[in-house]
């Protein structure tokens, strides 16, 4: 099969398409015959050098796909050869094929595409189990999502103004400012104009800057108010006062997705099957896509999520 392997650390350039084995399903998993597979920001950690696969996981970057069943390992039920998938992985998105636990895969969802269905997985897992889950964002609550445009953006808004949430993002641009409130925010802070923390206080914060906002973001949320750090693109550490969160009985989390055990995963694409995907087949959430490129082009889709001009998702096609 082909897969973008990593000969070295570096820009976008490193990223080479070559041969390799085949991938197999191994027990519990089956084999992905990839139609597209998604860019997220991990992919570019990991080609620097900075986000290595957890152990037993594929080296190849990719961290969601949508495609086909070709083959069932030992122990496989209610899976079929011939269904149409999408998937969140650990790694191993960006080839021609991937094996995948059971327990991370889900349908395609009726009246999406089996491209534009890669683009899913990964968001709308990141979304359900940080802003419903650990959050637990109520309707009537207010909500910041940085990056408001991202593909991880555009999902959180439209999940949390269906649920009754007053949604909030910051933006870099009025272009990206006019398609957050398409997609039903109320209100886009131009971040290098104005500051968020005007904008609040906010009941949920989902951050993917890290140690550049800590210190804002925990002046901007309500009493009882919940922070959750989803990225680190503002850099790793920072100050937090500690006084201003217990005056607000405040609480800031950390999570990651890739790393956590399978049954964590499974338990998460089992929410998400339950919680978003009746709202994907009703048109009231909907894969927000920037471009579809082939998998050769992948050092080009590199460079487009690197410089932040996007709005959603990066999709490559096999």
């Amino acid at each position: 099969m082909r897969a973008v392997t990593l000969p070295s650390f570096g820009g976008p350039e490193v990223l080479t398409v070559a041969d390799v084995p085949d991938a197999t399903a191994g027990p519990g998993e089956v084999l992905v015959d990839i139609a597209a597979t998604a860019v997220n920001r991990a992919d570019l950690l990991q080609r620097q050098g900075f986000y290595n696969p957890p152990p037993g996981a594929s080296p190849y970057p990719g961290l969601e796909c949508s495609g086909t069943i070709s083959a069932l390992g030992d122990g496989v039920e209610g899976w079929a050869v011939g269904d149409q998938v999408c998937a969140l992985l650990s790694g191993g998105g960006y080839a021609e094929k991937v094996g995948v636990p059971i327990g991370q895969l889900l349908p395609v969802p009726a009246g999406v595409s089996l491209v534009d269905a890669a683009a899913l997985p990964e968001v709308t897992c990141t979304v359900w189990s940080n802003v419903f889950q650990l959050a637990a964002l109520q309707p009537g609550e207010q909500l910041l999502v940085h990056g408001g445009t991202s593909g991880i953006g555009t999902c959180a808004i439209q999940l949390a103004a269906r649920h009754g949430a007053t949604v909030t993002v910051t933006v870099g641009s009025a272009a990206k400012a006019e398609r957050a409130l398409e997609l039903g925010a109320t209100r886009a802070v131009l971040y290098n104009d104005a500051d968020f923390v005007e904008a609040g206080p906010f009941d949920v914060i989902l951050d993917n800057m890290g140690a550049k906002y800590l210190a804002r973001n925990v002046k901007a949320l309500a009493t009882n108010g919940r922070l959750v750090v989803i990225g680190m693109q503002g850099g790793v550490t920072g100050e937090l006062d500690l006084s201003q969160l217990m005056a607000k009985r405040a609480a800031v989390h950390a999570t990651s997705l890739r790393a956590r055990p399978l049954e964590e995963k499974a338990a998460i694409v089992g929410a998400v099957l339950a919680g978003v995907w009746p709202a994907v087949e009703a048109g009231e959430v909907k894969p927000v896509i920037d471009r579809v490129l082939a998998l050769d082009e992948v050092a080009e889709a590199h460079r487009v999520v690197e410089e932040s001009g996007h709005i959603g998702k990066v999709l490559l096609t096999t």
